[in-house]
């Protein structure tokens, strides 16, 4: 069985050249992973949702805004899509993910902070939906946190 890794960031600084994000958490590591593909674009979109709104609103209020930053990077995206969940080759029923931008599944959270069960369910969600990569987003907390979910 694969072990999965977390990573876990902190938003750093934006420059022009693309975002720096530092790794929260000692044992973690971005050895492997290419942030370069559509999960780095989507974690701009989010950083700057969070800059511009801060804390404090109701999930709808962020997923509104992150549609219109994932539409003013240009990233095919669709809103609550039903995604179907497989179970060993069958469609066992169907989940409405908050985005798919690209092939990545995103989750949207406004907690002061993201819960080990939202972590494990959006884990869940992308592994029985095959995708293979999801981020999981929680704008309620003083910082945005990303989880990064790989399938």
């Amino acid at each position: 069985m694969e072990t999965e890794e977390v990573l876990e960031y902190e938003y750093e600084e934006i420059t022009d050249t693309g975002i720096v994000l530092r790794e929260r958490r000692a044992g973690y590591s971005t050895h492997g992973y290419d942030f370069e593909d559509a999960t780095g674009a989507i974690i701009g979109c989010a950083l700057e949702v969070h800059r511009i709104l801060g804390p404090g609103f109701r999930e709808i209020v962020y997923q509104r805004a992150l549609a219109l930053e994932l539409q003013a990077a240009g990233l095919e995206f669709e809103r609550e899509v039903k995604v179907p969940i497989i179970y060993k080759g069958h469609q066992i029923g169907t989940r409405r993910a908050d985005f798919v931008v690209e092939d990545v599944m995103v989750e949207i959270k406004a907690r002061s902070q993201v819960a080990p069960e939202d972590y494990v369910q959006a884990l869940n969600y992308v592994k029985a939906s095959g995708f293979k990569l999801g981020l999981l987003l929680n704008f309620g907390a003083p910082r945005l946190q990303i989880k990064r979910l790989a399938n």
